[in-house]
Order: structure tokens, then C-alpha cells, then sequence
């Protein structure tokens, strides 16, 4: 066969088995519930439309508890998460901050769209300055494309994220999976399980 044809039927091949792969991959999802019963690493869980889930947690899945921190744990170098809403000068108004632990630094960085509400944007990212106003506290978060100007109000729910383990899940406790792949029988597999009694993030 000409070598330019073996090329061409090689390419087109390798694109074929690329689609194939990609269309076989499980959707992946992002969840948000409570915890109905545990079972060792599964989890059966009501979604916040009263939906009935079963979690299966991976091997050695992070397990991370959400607790009540405040303004004065944030400091500069901070690497937090901030769910937003846009205002109209641009900067975004913080409605939950969530501070990770050194460890997580870098974790999803950047700033996009979020689901907690429509328009609502997630900012990952490292807090550079912090000023204080009349209204609250302007921080300003740096991340590798770019910056974002964020006001923490008197009503912002702060949060820290603590290393846990599966053993603390416990049922009543609301929790967040990020990207969690949906199986053939509807099982959803955690890759990681955020928890908490204070409120999980949002």
C-alpha cells in the first residue's frame, strides 16, 4: 500500500478509536446531598431534590470536612475558593469562601462558571492584598491567568477545608463530590467527598 495512504487510514483510525473512547466514557457529574447510611465506602444519599443515590467512594478517597471559620483566618497567600456573583464594576460579591489547607494550593486554579446559582462563577486562586472598606472586605486573587476583585460581606459564609478521613462520614452530614463518573447501573464513583454539619461550600 502507498505510505501516504498507510498514513492517512492510520490517522483516520487512531481518530475512530479516540471517538469510541470518548463515547464510552461515564458522564461525569457534580453531586450535592446528605448522607443517608453508610457502608463501609458506600454511600447511599438523598440529592437536594430528594433524588436517592448510591456513592461509591474509590480506594483511598480524600475524604475533607467543611468547618466555620472567619474573615481573620484569610490572609495574604491564602489559597482559597470563592462561589461569587458578578456585580456590575466587574468585581465579584463573595457568598461562600472556602479556605484550603497548604497542601491543596493550586487545586482547580482559576475563575469560571459555577452552578450554586445562574451566573454564579467559582474563583480558585491565591489572595494577593486584602482592604478593608465600609461594606466588608475587598480582596484582591491572583491565579495564573489573570485576577479577581472580591468583596466579603458581613453576610459570607467562611469556611475552612480539614484533611479527614472516610471513617468520619456519618449520616445527617451534607457533602459535595466533585467530578464523580456516573456507571452503567447509575452507581456514582467519588473520586474525593467533601462533608459537613456547618454547610458544605457551595
Amino acid at each position: 500500500m502507498n505510505p501516504f495512504k498507510i498514513t492517512v487510514v492510520s490517522a483516520v483510525a487512531l481518530l475512530f478509536g479516540a471517538s469510541i473512547a470518548i463515547a464510552q466514557a461515564p458522564p461525569v457529574v457534580r453531586v450535592r446531598a446528605t448522607i443517608e447510611s453508610v457502608d463501609g465506602s458506600m454511600l447511599t444519599a438523598k440529592s437536594r431534590d430528594g433524588a436517592e443515590m448510591k456513592i461509591k467512594l474509590v480506594d483511598n478517597a480524600p475524604a475533607t470536612e467543611v468547618v466555620k471559620a472567619s474573615l481573620a483566618d484569610i490572609k495574604p497567600n491564602s489559597y482559597i475558593a470563592v462561589t461569587g456573583m458578578p456585580q456590575p464594576d466587574g468585581s465579584q460579591k463573595a457568598v461562600v469562601v472556602a479556605i484550603f489547607p497548604e497542601a491543596s494550593r493550586g487545586v482547580a486554579e482559576g475563575h469560571h462558571p459555577w452552578d450554586y446559582e445562574p451566573n454564579s462563577t467559582m474563583t480558585n486562586a491565591t489572595v494577593d492584598t486584602s482592604v478593608a472598606g465600609v461594606d466588608g472586605q475587598t480582596l484582591t486573587l491572583k491565579y495564573k491567568d489573570g485576577e479577581q476583585k472580591v468583596m466579603v460581606l458581613p453576610t459570607t459564609m467562611i469556611v475552612a477545608l480539614v484533611k479527614k478521613s472516610v471513617a468520619d462520614l456519618k449520616p445527617g452530614q451534607k457533602i459535595v463530590v466533585f467530578a464523580a463518573k456516573k456507571l452503567p447501573d447509575g452507581t456514582l464513583e467519588a473520586p474525593n467527598v467533601q462533608f459537613g454539619d456547618y454547610g458544605v461550600w457551595r
